[in-house]
């Protein structure tokens, strides 16, 4: 039986109400990640946080160094649990995660963070094409209205199309509660 990792990407304090770049929902999307993070914890999980930081010198959010860089405490890590370090979209390119977690010999990875249009869909993709068996859950991810086109595209509407999409090809698409469950 392979191990299950979960991967807490991104719940950084910019993307909070008080932050740079807030995001819609964020604040029920965390407090739905520190439940998973505290059973994946009682479960004996391997816990990887992933944090973003900015190397664009006009970069508004993310800035290394600032408190909004920082994960907030709600999903804060504990000692001894790893913490990768990224600049990129994908949580996979150019660190150790995948390293990581073929060191603990993880198969599944279970992942919560944000935002959902962006690093949490390019690290479920990622992981799935490097063969791990992946778990979303929804309720533990946000993200924010988006503009195309002159066109507003609604969070909620934004959320829903990236969830379905990795639920029609990519793994399993879970609640919260039905992951505290299961």
């Amino acid at each position: 039986m392979s191990a299950t990792a979960l991967i807490v990407i991104d719940l950084q304090n910019d993307y909070f109400p008080s932050g740079h770049f807030p995001l819609v929902g964020i604040e029920a999307a965390t407090a739905n990640a520190a439940l998973v993070l505290a059973t994946a914890r009682a479960r004996g999980d391997l816990v990887v946080h992933v944090r973003h930081e900015a190397l664009e010198p006009d970069a508004t959010f993310f800035v290394p160094g600032t408190e909004g860089a920082a994960i907030n405490a709600a999903v804060a890590p504990r000692p001894g649990e790893a913490v990768v370090v990224k600049n990129n979209i994908n949580a996979f390119l150019g660190t150790d995660l995948k390293a990581t977690l073929d060191a603990a010999g993880v198969g599944k990875v279970v992942i919560v963070g944000a935002m959902s249009h962006m690093c949490v869909d390019a690290a479920a993709r990622a992981a799935a094409d490097f063969g791990y068996e992946i778990t979303v859950v929804h309720d533990a991810v946000a993200t924010r209205d988006l503009e195309f086109g002159g066109t507003t595209v609604p969070a909620a509407q934004v959320q829903a199309a990236f969830i379905a999409a990795l639920a029609f090809g990519y793994g399993a698409v879970v609640s919260a509660g039905d992951y505290i469950a299961g």
